[in-house]
């Protein structure tokens, strides 16, 4: 459930950074999030891949929210 959340973010990203061209630095970190998301959401759903499952869903959206928080914090310490 925790990477249903993440998706629509990682589309807006993906889409955002896209546009302006900069897939040169965030195209590999967008890469490794949409791959969580798909080990997330893959089937089969046994138990023994539980654990996988679990920690890709949780690792997919702060992946996902690493470039956006990296740019908010450069953004408030630059000077106005």
């Amino acid at each position: 459930m925790a990477s249903a959340h993440g998706l629509p973010v990682l589309t807006l990203e993906y889409r955002t950074i896209r546009a302006h061209a900069g897939m040169d630095q965030y195209g590999p970190v967008l890469y490794w999030a949409l791959a969580l998301f798909a080990v997330t959401w893959a089937p089969p759903h046994r138990r023994s891949f539980r654990t996988l499952r679990i920690l890709a869903s949780g690792a997919a959206p702060i992946i996902t929210l690493l470039p956006t928080t990296l740019l908010l914090l450069l953004s408030v310490m630059l000077p106005g």
